[in-house]
């Protein structure tokens, strides 16, 4: 594919890693230094191409469901940015990531980025030599971590129901990164590969044998928190018999406790032989008897005693009113009293039926001639032509629109 003659001019001598099209004529150029944004020519701008050096502090992705901005942040410049369509957004970040590390000296000559991952606010990138992570909102800023290659001790993969934790150790540390299943076992398969070219292996088992770490054979001790020292002993199943000092500490506790127990006794053998106390704890029972009990007379002797006559049952003062007798129902008129048996209720009401539309006889309808006039048909011709013409600058119209949308999707 030809190089536009504006984008050859901007180069200066300089040559192309990646190139990506951003839609219609549109393309992205990423050298070694810096980033090039080609425009086509189109109906609201004119050609043209937009450089963006790598030697950025911080790139920063603002995603939209159509666009997606890309921020380069200058440590003694104003931010530059550009915008490329959502769809392309993960071709375009791959090489210019590249390109930034380079600028930034993270990698070295030579040294290849394999591949980009982001996982909401993680950002993996895998190169050649080594393994950059960043944490934040930036895809990239000089917060990173870096695990070179040629640190590694171990490499091992633990598998979760929703994720999956890859851990590497680096100089006998490890360090647990976790990626979502779906693109873990891509992400597995490039950190592999790419560790297995650099120490000349050909698997995982191979690998930790050339990079594993010594042990030694005798564990360090550990010092714990939880030491008793020398003045515990163990809790023994036979405890020793007592002294003769612990036994008659005993017996005194039990000597303490019986007369107390004697005293209470004696006080109720006291009070059951006392006939003055038991004639007091009888009014004091009778005192004490429950408020509510009931003071009515069990019978209706006892009312008599009273003088009282006895009151109806509370269930005949609560039962409800009587109801009307016959004769009151029957006290109406002999009209009121058909209606009323036989729940109807006559309001006379009046129905008017609709005329009928149909039963109108047609005199009134107007008398048209059925064959049009020659001025008619002039007429109806000339609109005929009028609307065809419109139709066409309808169409011309709407196909200079979809070129404007097509424009401004793609960041015009």
């Amino acid at each position: 594919m030809n190089v536009p003659g504006i984008v050859q001019s901007t180069l200066d001598g300089e040559e192309i890693a990646a190139r990506v099209s951003l839609g219609g004529e549109d393309e992205l150029f990423v050298t070694s230094s810096r980033t090039l944004v080609y425009r086509s020519e189109g109906l609201l701008s004119d050609e043209s191409v937009d450089d963006y050096p790598h030697d950025a502090d911080r790139l920063t992705l603002s995603e939209g469901r159509r666009k997606t901005k890309f921020t380069l942040e200058y440590p003694l410049e104003d931010d530059r940015q550009f915008t490329v369509p959502a769809k392309v957004t993960d071709d375009v970040l791959h090489p210019v990531i590249a390109g930034v590390l380079n600028g930034n000296e993270i990698t070295n000559a030579g040294e290849t980025v394999v591949q980009t991952y982001r996982f909401s606010e993680l950002t993996l990138i895998i190169t050649s030599d080594r393994l950059v992570k960043h944490i934040g909102a930036a895809v990239w800023d000089e917060d990173y971590e870096e695990y070179a290659f040629e640190d590694v001790t171990n490499l091992s993969f633990e598998d979760g129901s929703v994720a999956t934790q890859i851990v590497l150790s680096v100089d006998g540390r490890p360090q647990r990164i976790k990626a979502p299943n779906d693109e873990a076992n891509d992400l597995r398969e490039r950190l592999q590969r790419a560790l297995f070219e650099y120490h000349d292996v050909s698997s995982l088992a191979e690998l930790n044998d050339v990079v594993g770490v010594e042990e030694d054979d005798e564990p360090e001790e550990s010092g714990s928190s939880m030491d008793f020292g020398d003045g515990v002993d163990p809790l023994d199943a036979n405890p020793p018999e007592l002294t003769d000092r612990e036994d008659s500490g005993r017996a005194q506790e039990q000597d303490q406790d019986q007369p107390v127990v004697d005293s209470e006794a004696q006080a109720s053998h006291a009070a059951s032989s006392d006939p003055l106390a038991q004639q007091d704890q009888e009014t004091q029972a009778q005192t004490e008897t429950p408020s509510n009990a009931s003071s009515e007379p069990a019978s209706v002797e006892e009312w008599g005693q009273q003088g009282q006559e006895p009151s109806t049952s509370a269930s005949s003062a609560d039962s409800p009113q009587s109801t009307p007798s016959d004769s009151d129902v029957a006290a109406g008129t002999p009209e009121e009293t058909s209606t009323r048996d036989s729940g109807i209720v006559d309001t006379d009401p009046i129905f008017e039926e609709p005329a009928d539309s149909s039963t109108d006889d047609g005199d009134t309808a107007p008398d048209t001639d059925p064959t049009p006039a020659p001025e008619v048909l002039d007429r109806l011709d000339a609109l005929e032509t009028a609307v065809e013409e419109q139709n066409e600058l309808i169409e011309r119209q709407q196909e200079t629109i979809e070129q404007l949308i097509t424009e401004l999707r793609q960041g015009r």
